[in-house]
């Protein structure tokens, strides 16, 4: 099939069934992935609703600007049907989206602003303010906000809720979405309603949101609110596109917990996915109890991994947020980037030792000659030397070399590690798979156990 322009490949995304992250429930679990659309993420169908639906009204006339506030994925669909239709784009965002979105955004001719993330949504910094002044200031601009407008959970109504009964023969049971704007789980959950008033809907929120909060008691509390790391889902207000009488229960996921099973999805099912994601599986295990092994469940997958390779995909960015496990070695390399070893030649003079020391703020180097490691040299060895005998320091690093750091595996367990590292000797060395060198000392041992 040849299509005109890329906005006619949005929907009819695939129904994946999940086999081994869902291997505990009695029932099956489809996955609904939306990376297949275009822009990679189920924004692309809500995006082009609002876009057309204000050409309709009158609201965006040719050649005008497009603004709205994002978290990324909604500027991705609008970026794209401002390419095809001729627009301008502004996007405000928050300081906690990950800089894979804003590149994206960028790239695809966006202008973006970010603003704080910790702000109340009235204040004029945060970034629903920044679009809707920016709106006002600039002549012929549509403010999409797909918080309020309607058209979002529309498209969700006339295109995701018929996709998913059609797919499922109707036989669907369960809705499971990870929530923020409301406009995929009221439309989707709408249209499965009127199909069968029997289908649970149910949504996943975070801690730091309030939306579980409103819709168990009518009720905001901003002692709930507060910030969290999670991208894409819960709010710190209601957006109008929710009709809470739509979702039969609200579940809250950990940060910590929404990121490691969007890990187990990638790495278990090999669907490539986001952070909403895993919080939605996740949430959906925490309900394990209410399943039947005749339920059928369909998971909302939103966007694609590709966007959070910087933060749930990176080791070093989870181990500083304490999300995982740190048990051997490796765990504490894998977790400190691309930190290249620092040494220092044999024949060098000391004092050139005392600069990179000083430079990389570091207190001991391994000592190498023609390429092989054969001892260390410390601040705290050089401190009596140095003392002593001042003029030491023009005087080759062999004058002061002591005995090298221990070389251990990278499955070494960290119970172990007291064994290796003495009070004369503060790190160990350990190779990767590629045969580099990385240095282990006290304080990466403790900055890695603290979090």
């Amino acid at each position: 099939m040849i299509f005109d322009h890329i906005l006619q490949t949005i929907g009819n995304t695939p129904l994946v069934r999940l086999n081994r992250v869902t291997s505990d429930l009695p029932c099956p679990v489809l996955a609904k992935v939306e990376s297949f659309n275009p822009g990679n993420s189920i924004k692309d169908r809500m995006a082009v609703k609002m876009v057309e639906d204000a050409e309709k009204d009158g609201k965006l006339m040719p050649g005008g600007t497009i603004i709205e506030g994002t978290s990324g994925n909604t500027g991705m669909g609008l970026a794209l049907i401002a390419i095809q239709r001729g627009y301008r784009c502004i996007f405000t965002t928050t300081d906690k989206q990950s800089k894979e979105k804003m590149d994206i955004l960028k790239a695809l001719g966006a202008e973006v602003i970010v603003c704080p993330t910790n702000v109340e949504p009235e204040d004029p910094r945060s970034y629903y303010s920044v679009a809707k002044r920016l709106s006002r200031e600039i002549p012929n601009s549509f403010y999409a906000n797909q918080y309020d407008n309607l058209s979002n959970r529309k498209a969700h109504y006339e295109q995701t809720g018929p996709e998913i009964w059609d797919q499922t023969g109707g036989r669907i049971t369960h809705l499971v979405v990870a929530t923020g704007t409301g406009g995929t789980v009221t439309g989707i959950g709408q249209f499965l309603k009127e199909k069968n008033p029997g289908i649970q809907v149910w949504a996943i929120d975070s801690y730091g949101s309030l939306l579980k909060k409103f819709h168990d008691t009518g009720e905001t509390d901003p002692a709930e609110v507060y910030p969290y790391i999670t991208e894409g889902i819960g709010e710190d207000f209601v957006p109008a596109n929710y009709d809470m009488s739509v979702i039969d229960h609200f579940e809250k996921v950990t940060d910590r917990n929404g990121a490691l099973m969007a890990r187990r999805i990638t790495r278990e099912e090999g669907i490539f996915v986001g952070y909403s994601a895993g919080s939605a599986v996740a949430g959906l295990l925490q309900l394990k109890s209410r399943l039947l092994p005749e339920h059928l469940v369909v998971v909302i997958f939103h966007d694609h991994g590709s966007r959070y390779v910087g933060k749930i995909y990176n080791d070093q960015w989870m181990l500083e947020r304490g999300f995982l496990e740190v048990r051997t070695v490796k765990d504490i390399f894998s977790g400190m980037g691309s930190r290249k070893l620092i040494t220092i030649g044999v024949t060098q003079p000391i004092s050139e030792a005392l600069e990179l020391m000083r430079h990389h703020d570091i207190g001991q180097l391994p000592v190498t000659r023609d390429g092989e490691l054969i001892g260390s040299i410390s601040e705290g060895g050089l401190f009596s030397k140095l003392m002593n005998h001042p003029a030491i320091r023009n005087a080759p690093v062999e004058r002061a070399l002591e005995k090298g750091f221990p070389v251990i595996s990278p499955d070494t367990p960290l119970e172990r590690l007291p064994g290796y590292i003495q009070k004369d000797n503060g790190a160990v060395l350990t190779q990767d798979e590629a045969g580099d060198f990385h240095i282990i000392t006290k304080y990466d041992i403790i900055q890695a156990l603290s979090h």
